[in-house]
């Protein structure tokens, strides 16, 4: 599933797409990668709660308008 990244959000976006990436890979199964996915799974949250928590407050507005959108739209 394709996600949308604020810019802002980039370095989330980012480690998304190795976690997504490394998924794929982990279909091989002689390959166990599954430590370092959760690995960056946690590293992601971390990231994604450090990025929201020190937004500016028009960055912030603007993510929440966009959510609201996402939402009405869904």
């Amino acid at each position: 599933m394709a996600m949308n990244f604020l810019e802002f959000e980039q370095p989330i976006a980012e480690l998304e797409a190795k976690i997504e990436e490394l998924k794929f890979l982990g279909k091989d199964q002689s390959v166990n990668i599954s430590d370092e996915i959760k690995r960056l799974q946690s590293k992601s949250r971390a990231l994604t709660s450090s990025i929201f928590a020190n937004l500016t407050s028009s960055a912030s507005l603007y993510a929440r308008l966009c959510i609201h959108d996402f939402h009405r739209l869904a």
